[in-house]
C-alpha cells in the first residue's frame, strides 16, 4: 500500500463477521429462507461490503501478497497455547451480530460438535475447532480485507466469477502484464500448491498447520475461503485430478462452517476436556504465531 488509509479503509466493515453473513446471503442453504438469516438493512449492509471488497480487490496484488507472508510467516509475532489462541481471539468478540452474543470459542465450537455429531473422524473436528485461528491477524493490526473475504489467486487473470469483479480495474496487477492473462505466471494445471492465494487468515493458518494435519484438513483451512472455485468453478484450468479429488473435503467442510450457528450456545467447561485431548494428540503444547 502506497498511500496511508484511514481507519474506515482499514476496517469499512462493523465486525469482520459481516463478510459470513454476505456469505449466507450469496449461497444460501436450501432449507432456510433469506428472511431466517440475519436481520440487518440490506442497503447498508450492501454498502459497507462493497466498500470491503473494493479494498480488497484494489489492494490484493501478486507484491502484497508476497510481502505479507515475508511478515507473518515468520511467525514471530506471539508464542501462545491454543487455548491461549482462543482467549486473545475471543477479544473479537462480535457486538455487531444480531443474532448472536457467541463469542469466538463458541462458534468454533458450534462448528466442531456439528461435524463431531455427524461422525467424522477426529481430525476433521479439530479442523472444525481451529479453523478461524488465523483472524489473529485481526489482533496484529492486519486490515479487515487482508484477513476475511473470498480468496483468489494472485498472479494471474481475475476471474469474472469472483465476488464484485468490476473492483479489479484499480489492481495494479489488472494491467501488468505479468500477471493479467488467464495463466499468468503460472502453468496449466501446475496445481494449486504452485499457486499463491490471496492474502488472509486461511493462507496464515494453513502455514502454520502443515507439519500436523491430514492433508484433506490442510485443504480445508487453506481454501475453505476459495469460492470462486468451489462454488463457481473458476480456477479449474491450475487445478490438478488430485486438487479435484482434496476439493470434495473443502465440500464436506463448508456447510458446518457457514449454517452450525445456533441460538443455545455449547457448554465449553464440558467440552473443554474433550478438546485438550485432541489438540494434545495432534499439535505441539505452544505455537509461534
Amino acid at each position: 500500500m502506497k498511500e496511508i488509509l484511514t481507519e474506515k479503509q482499514l476496517n469499512p466493515l462493523a465486525s469482520i463477521e459481516d463478510w459470513e453473513d454476505d456469505l449466507l446471503k450469496r449461497y444460501p442453504e436450501e432449507t432456510k429462507e433469506k428472511e431466517e438469516y440475519r436481520n440487518y438493512e440490506d442497503s447498508e449492509r450492501v454498502d459497507t461490503v462493497k466498500e470491503f471488497y473494493k479494498l480488497n480487490h484494489t489492494y490484493q496484488t501478486f507484491d502484497f501478497v508476497t510481502k505479507k507472508e515475508e511478515e507473518f510467516l515468520k511467525f514471530d509475532k506471539r508464542e501462545m497455547s491454543l487455548w491461549e489462541a482462543v482467549d486473545f481471539l475471543n477479544t473479537l468478540v462480535d457486538d455487531s451480530d444480531p443474532d448472536t452474543a457467541l463469542d469466538q470459542l463458541q462458534h468454533l465450537l458450534q462448528t466442531s460438535e456439528a461435524i463431531r455429531a455427524d461422525g467424522h473422524p477426529d481430525w476433521f473436528v479439530l479442523t472444525g475447532f481451529m479453523h478461524d485461528m488465523g483472524k489473529v491477524l485481526c489482533l496484529f493490526g492486519e486490515p479487515q480485507w487482508a484477513v476475511v473475504g473470498d480468496t483468489f489467486p494472485v498472479g494471474c487473470q481475475h476471474s469474472d466469477k469472483i465476488v464484485y469483479p468490476e473492483f479489479f480495474k484499480e489492481n495494479p496487477d489488472s494491467t501488468d502484464e505479468r500477471y493479467n492473462t488467464k495463466y499468468g505466471v503460472y502453468e496449466p494445471n501446475c496445481g494449486l500448491d504452485k499457486v499463491k492465494m490471496s492474502w488472509g487468515h486461511d493462507e496464515y493458518l494453513y502455514q502454520m498447520m502443515k507439519e500436523y494435519l491430514p492433508e484433506e484438513a490442510l485443504y480445508m483451512i487453506r481454501y475453505h475461503s476459495f469460492y470462486p472455485q468451489h462454488k463457481e468453478n473458476a480456477y479449474d484450468h491450475l487445478m490438478t485430478e488430485h486438487d479435484h479429488r482434496m476439493f470434495k473435503w473443502v465440500d464436506k467442510f463448508n456447510p458446518y462452517d457457514l449454517y452450525s450457528k445456533v441460538p443455545t450456545p455449547p457448554d465449553a467447561k464440558a467440552l473443554r476436556p474433550y478438546y485438550e485431548d485432541l489438540v494434545a494428540k495432534y499439535l505441539p503444547s505452544t505455537l509461534k504465531f
